[in-house]
């Protein structure tokens, strides 16, 4: 239909609108696209959803078009090429990978095809771009100018300061040593200061152009509550705000994986679990599941996620605490794809804190690396304990200034505050005098056991009711000690040993508090056994997000959504695809509600490029006419 060496057809704009189906470039993607079509080199960070993936496709079809040759994909993970390539094609783009699971007849015949100049990209895994063998073959390439692009994607797994390091990613410097005069283009959609410049110096891009786009996922409600029965917080979390939606649901452990994930199928969800330790055939199919069936909610490791396109996942849940504000933000950026309303909500406590800490702490890097991982730890707890906008707090970690959101738990309403000073000198003075008087440390449980009076076994085995700060802070409950402890140990200004049973120790920022010379301020607990509806439960906003998608709609325009969707579900499954690969949900209720009835008319619909039209632009037709 369309050749290949049309200057015409092979301009940024017309590719985008006769491959992608769409009328106009978003943000700076006509820059980025231009500037490597140009053959310069550039770092992307653009956040999730935001369509990274355009920036390297584009150029890789005008290279190709243009007789430059094959753009080399740099890819982490197997499912995420598998959907890609899948996606490509059925927008009639010559793509494949090279990875695993192809057998070794299968991953020949691809060598060939890419030597051949068949390949418009081939995408594979930093391991397999590293070898010798396929160095050669890029060589051979190279040599007949038929090299055009490397596009390394999730590029912040080159750094060690990063949260997804692989160490594999560091090899890839030979792209530029061998290579040189072949265009780099370097994308994540997380990297703070630091992580950006250990993609430069590991990558060698210091003379690449930098693309900064916003940070800011307006669509994503972030809602941020203190642990009290973790389980059943989520529960209600769900089944208020999220039944039969499609969610994610991280856990720190393998066990507390699998306990979730039995607990959401025993209260009717449909829930699966997903972390290293299960059989790679039941990861796959679980993943499978999800990414192909509406409403699964997947419980996981952090060994789930990345690459992941699902657009409609309606919720990211943690159950523990992340490492830092990167991985936060790239986990719950899985949320909310498409652009319509979504929920990150995590649930944290003291022990989260106490954990997080001790792996730092006996982790066996270098003193400095430790001091970068606590400071990424503290800024992710400010963000948990912030009385303001999370939002703003979250942007400013990347180097953004916003204005207060109006759409997260801080702003729509705003959490009572106490001056918790006075309680946290008592609980490190406690702490100093048990020490003085027992000569060994205490843990969290009994430290607060004696200053809110609590005659207990083990306050009486030790003597303990003797000591002046008994019972001094008897008015004060066991969670609000937790959130002054909290924020001791998030300050440094008071230690967990460990290596002695999770005790409490002063540290020398212990002594600003003690003179009252630091400030503890405090939110008051907003996780009460009932929990806290918010307005949006009140105001039916569930109901007007679950129709976000086919808002407007007439009565015959949601049937005919309706018929859509189940055509669309047979033909993903025919082609072993998700959904969503076919058509997005907007593209099908922009058919519903236009009712075409030629080829002509469901040409102008937003995601729906010459080769889809062709290839299914009848079967539309009759779906609208019958429905």
């Amino acid at each position: 239909m369309f050749r290949d060496n049309d200057p015409i057809l092979s301009t940024p704009a017309s590719i985008l609108h006769e491959v992608f189906g769409y009328e106009s470039f978003r943000g700076p993607q006509q820059a980025i696209v231009e500037h490597v079509i140009g053959g310069g080199d550039a770092l992307v960070l653009m956040p999730t959803g935001g369509g990274k993936s355009l920036c390297y496709q584009i150029p890789a079809i005008a290279q190709h078009r243009a007789g430059r040759g094959v753009t080399v994909v740099v890819s982490p993970l197997i499912a995420l090429m598998h959907d890609q390539v899948g996606a490509l094609r059925e927008a009639g783009i010559e793509a494949d990978f090279l990875n695993s699971t192809l057998s070794g007849e299968e991953a020949n015949a691809v060598e060939k095809r890419l030597l051949r100049g068949e390949i418009t990209l081939l995408y594979a895994a930093p391991e397999r771009i590293t070898t010798p063998r396929f160095l050669a073959q890029l060589e051979s390439l190279h040599e007949r100018g038929q090299l055009a692009l490397f596009a390394i994607d999730e590029a912040h797994c080159v750094s060690q300061w990063g949260h997804d390091f692989r160490p594999e990613y560091r090899a890839l410097a030979v792209l530029h040593e061998r290579f040189g005069g072949v265009p780099r283009i370097a994308l994540t959609a997380t990297a703070d200061d630091i992580t950006r410049e250990d993609i430069v110096t590991h990558l060698k891009l210091e003379g690449a152009q930098r693309f900064i786009s916003s940070f800011d996922r307006p669509n994503i409600r972030y809602t941020l509550v203190e642990k009290k029965d973790a389980t059943q917080q989520l529960l209600r979390f769900i089944q208020r705000e999220h039944d039969g939606d499609a969610g994610i649901v991280y856990c720190q452990s393998r066990k507390r994986v699998e306990e979730i994930a039995q607990t959401l199928c025993q209260q009717g969800l449909d829930a699966l679990p997903y972390h290293a330790g299960l059989d790679a055939g039941v990861r796959q199919r679980h993943q499978d599941r999800f990414l192909r069936d509406d409403g699964v909610v997947m419980v996981a490791t952090i060994a789930f996620g990345m690459g992941i396109d699902k657009p409609d996942v309606r919720f990211v849940a943690h159950l523990d605490l992340p490492k830092n504000i990167e991985g936060y933000y790239q986990e719950t950026g899985r949320a909310g794809r498409d652009g319509l309303p979504a929920d990150a909500w995590m649930a944290y406590g003291l022990q989260d804190v106490v954990n997080q800490r001790r792996m730092i702490d006996e982790s066996p890097a270098g003193e400095e690396f430790k001091q970068v991982l606590r400071g990424k730890l503290d800024a992710l707890l400010a963000l948990a304990e912030a009385t303001d906008c999370r939002r703003v707090r979250l942007l400013a970690y990347f180097g953004e200034a916003s204005q207060p959101c109006g759409n997260c738990d801080n702003c729509l309403e705003a959490p009572a505050v106490w001056d918790g000073t006075d309680a946290a000198r008592k609980l490190l003075s406690t702490i100093y005098r048990v020490q003085q008087q027992s000569g060994i440390s205490f843990g969290a449980g009994h430290i607060m056991d004696i200053l809110r009076g609590k005659a207990t076994e083990k306050v009486a085995q030790f003597g303990h009711e003797r000591i002046s700060t008994f019972g001094l802070a008897a008015d004060l409950s066991e969670q609000q000690l937790r959130g002054v402890l909290r924020q001791l140990i998030a300050t440094g200004a008071l230690a967990v040993n460990s290596e002695a049973f999770n005790t409490l120790q002063l540290t020398e920022g212990s002594r600003a508090v003690l003179k009252g010379e630091q400030p503890v301020m405090l939110r008051e607990s907003v996780s009460q056994p009932g929990g806290r509806v918010r307005n949006r439960d009140k105001t039916g906003d569930k109901a007007a997000k679950a129709s976000a998608t086919t808002a407007g709609l007439t009565e015959a325009g949601q049937q005919r959504f309706a018929a859509l969707k189940l055509w669309r579900a047979e033909v993903a499954r025919a082609h072993n695809l998700p959904a969503y690969v076919i058509f997005h949900d907007a593209t099908l209720a922009a058919i519903a509600a236009l009712a075409p009835q030629t080829l002509r008319e469901l040409e102008g619909v937003s995601g729906i490029g010459a080769k889809k039209l062709e290839a299914y632009g009848e079967d539309v037709l009759r779906v609208v006419e019958s429905a």
